[in-house]
């Protein structure tokens, strides 16, 4: 598998609903990939810059909306990370309070996905560890993202 970066191959499709200031570089509101083709020992990178207004935002990746195997979602009023999965209904969330970056900062969260589980490694090099419970990917709220890419 080659890297998308920035760009897509393939049968990978690209849809963006934009939300927002056009005084701020990348993309906010909704970006969902669809198609993408991650394999065991791949590793995506995002990037980008909070809002100063951002509540917390989310990153996705599974089959579709609803059937997610990991969902990433730093929440800064509550000063932790929740991460779970879902087919057609939550399951049981994972919480770690290891909140190394704010509204306001620029972040590149890393996930490389092993096949049976997923490891996301933080600014500062922390790792999260989430069990696999993949072709979808999608990052909403608060996150201006500047680039991603899939090796």
């Amino acid at each position: 598998m080659g890297a998308a970066a920035g760009s897509l191959g393939g049968r990978a499709g690209l849809r963006s609903r934009l939300a927002g200031r056009k005084e701020e570089p990348g993309v906010q509101g909704k970006l969902e990939i669809t198609n993408l083709d991650m394999k065991p020992g791949a590793t995506l990178k995002v990037k980008g810059r909070i809002p100063d207004d951002a509540d917390s935002f989310a990153i996705n990746l599974g089959q579709a909306t609803a059937k997610l195997c990991l969902h990433f979602n730093p929440r800064f009023k509550e000063s932790t990370i929740v991460c779970n999965s879902q087919d057609g209904n939550w399951g049981k969330e994972q919480r770690d309070s290891h909140l190394c970056f704010s509204p306001g900062s620029e972040v590149k969260v890393t996930v490389a996905f092993h096949g049976d589980e997923f490891k996301v490694r933080l600014p500062d090099g922390y790792q999260l560890t989430f069990p696999n419970r993949l072709g979808y990917l999608s990052v909403q709220g608060g996150l201006l993202v500047s680039s991603f890419k899939l090796d």
